[in-house]
Parts: structure tokens; C-alpha cells; sequence
């Protein structure tokens, strides 16, 4: 059975077979997750963030989730390398950190333009 998998803030949309992890589905779609590890649960860098409305279609957390992200996993984050497409779900995925205080300082300076 093949389900549809949503990409944030993307839009990307993908249909993959039940089962798929959703790091699988990222690049079958063409959506960059960062991971060192290759989805073996190790480096924790492909986290992504399932809303509570769609996290039954990702599937329970398996033993290594648990372990490694405790607490997180009830403010909806997952690792996209374990989590799997039970059904069409809705994944969020953070916008890395680096790129995001970039985009910070070029708004704020956008600012200080519109100041003079």
C-alpha cells in the first residue's frame, strides 16, 4: 500500500510504499535531511517535527528513538531515519541553524535599508 508523505515548508509531496522511513522518502523525493550516519540512529541530525495531528501516521517510536531523543518525542520531534510512513503524513523539517541566522541578519539589514 503506498501512502502520501508532505514535506514543510517545501510543499514536496511523495508517494512511497507503507513502511518507508521518512528519511527514505525525503530523498526518493528530492528534500534535503542532514544525517552523518546514514540512518543508523547515531548523530541525530535528520530530526524532523510531526504535529500531533499527523504522528499516528508516523509510527510509534522505536527503542533507539526513545533512548536518544526522550522528552523530544513529545514535542512531536522524530528521527526521520527511524520513524516510519504508517499513512499519508505531514513532516516538518527544521530549517538548519546556519541558514537560519543568516536569513536573520539579511532581514534585519533589510531593516536598517528601509531605515535610511
Amino acid at each position: 500500500m503506498n501512502v502520501q508523505i508532505t514535506f514543510k515548508p517545501s510543499g514536496r509531496r511523495v508517494q512511497v510504499g507503507q513502511g518507508t522511513t521518512l528519511l527514505q522518502a525525503a530523498r526518493k523525493a528530492g528534500v534535503h535531511i542532514p544525517t552523518r550516519c546514514d540512518g543508523k540512529a547515531a548523530c541525530l541530525m535528520c530530526k524532523v517535527h510531526i504535529s500531533t495531528e499527523w504522528a499516528a501516521f508516523a509510527g510509534r517510536p522505536n527503542d533507539a528513538e526513545q533512548r536518544k531523543l526522550g522528552p523530544l518525542l513529545e514535542e512531536g520531534i522524530r528521527l526521520s531515519c527511524q520513524a516510519r510512513a504508517q499513512g499519508d503524513v505531514e513532516v516538518t523539517i527544521p530549517e538548519d541553524k546556519l541558514k537560519a541566522a543568516v536569513r536573520r541578519q539579511l532581514e534585519r539589514q533589510a531593516m536598517d535599508d528601509e531605515l535610511w
